[in-house]
């Protein structure tokens, strides 16, 4: 693929995602969507499956930005299911914040429904119980693993944040600072690569190893992992305006742009083969990243920013132009070649909900969208 080099027009790019939505929005329908592989048919995940809040987000960021109804009245409910499963047999977990970051807060935001409030802070107070106070960690999944935590929660931390600021209660952004202090500690290493897991001793706090997780191998490049701390870091600044958090997310967003190759769309992990070429990309990591530049270049100052903005439309733009499925109505996903767990072999090659809902958020933003839910 050739290099890209001509601007983004987002405004022409929104006009082909508000076209694609549509259609989505038929074929979709209230399914809870993961994944969708040749076919191009998405599934239908349980309803605490870690990714069933990104399809109503996208249908939220649709209403606001079109006005149209039919994306509201679609998205309305899914709070609601969240917590009627929250009072059952459930498997949530560390990723609650995006379960409830792009429905419930999102819905409160826009309408002030009182039981969108509610549950959104009744998720904060669960994501909270999963804090280790003598590792200063927000455990991760479920099971015996009590002593891991991985680099996805500091896109959850968010939750926390909100919570705070709409209860008055503390303890919430005291949480999630420390996390993200551990964050920096021991997920962000020097030359801006990411950790997947660190495992600790649940009982005394301290450090035990690292783990590849989704990555290739332990001290790996695994590119989505870095997009989450990039984007995390900078929400984390967003809300404390402490500096360090700054830094660290402009440190990895430096390694994530370095190790792009010439189409701008990263690999599944940037340490994964020598023969980088013939692994698989994951689009999803160049959405994510691409949201979260978005975010460093409106945090910074203008000249300072605009690099971040610049690396983010030119990921953008080769998604639009090499890994999307404008012209193919019957496909419901919007983005092609994600890679959901390659050490696994799992979701290689895929579709995946969550690259079209950070594509679908990056475009919102350069389009004036101003709410902010991540």
């Amino acid at each position: 693929m050739q290099a890209v080099n001509q601007s983004l027009d987002a405004q022409a790019i929104w006009k082909r995602i508000e076209a694609k939505l549509s259609v989505m929005h038929e074929s979709i329908g209230g399914k809870s969507p993961h994944v969708a592989g040749a076919d191009g048919k998405y599934d239908d995940q349980r309803v605490d499956w870690w990714t069933s809040g990104f399809w109503p987000g996208i249908l939220w960021i649709a209403h606001e930005m079109t006005g149209e109804e039919k994306y509201k009245t679609s998205a309305w409910s899914w709070d609601e299911r969240l917590e009627r499963q929250m009072i059952e047999k459930n498997s949530f977990d560390h990723d609650v914040g995006f379960h409830f970051l792009p429905t419930a807060v999102f819905k409160y935001q826009l309408t002030g429904d009182a039981d969108a409030e509610r549950r959104a802070l009744f998720a904060a107070n669960f994501l909270a119980g999963r804090f280790n106070l003598n590792g200063r960690f927000i455990r991760a999944w479920n099971s015996d693993m009590h002593g891991w935590s991985i680099i996805d929660t500091a896109m959850n931390l968010s939750l926390l944040f909100w919570a705070t600021r709409q209860s008055g209660d503390p303890r919430f952004e005291q949480i999630a600072r420390a996390h993200a202090d551990t964050v920096l500690r021991y997920f962000i290493r020097e030359d801006g690569s990411v950790n997947h897991i660190v495992c600790f001793d649940p009982h005394t706090g301290l450090y035990d190893e690292t783990r590849g997780g989704q990555g290739a191998a332990p001290d790996s490049g695994w590119s989505r992992g870095a997009a989450w701390a990039l984007y995390g870091m900078a929400n984390t600044f967003r809300y404390t305006a402490d500096r360090s958090y700054l830094r660290a997310a402009q440190r990895v967003a430096h390694y994530f742009v370095a190790n792009l190759p010439e189409d701008n769309v990263p690999h599944w992990d940037f340490r994964a083969d020598v023969q980088l070429d013939n692994e698989p990309r994951d689009t999803s990591a160049g959405a994510i990243a691409a949201s979260g530049m978005l975010e460093l270049a409106e945090l910074l100052p203008e000249k300072e920013g605009r690099v971040y903005k610049q690396a983010a439309e030119r990921i953008l733009q080769s998604l639009h132009d090499h890994y999307a499925t404008w012209d193919d109505d019957s496909h419901e996903a919007m983005l092609l070649h994600g890679t959901g767990h390659k050490p696994a072999g799992q979701n290689v090659d895929v579709s995946l909900i969550y690259g079209d809902y950070f594509f679908v958020e990056a475009i919102a933003k350069l389009n004036g969208w101003k709410h902010r839910i991540f």
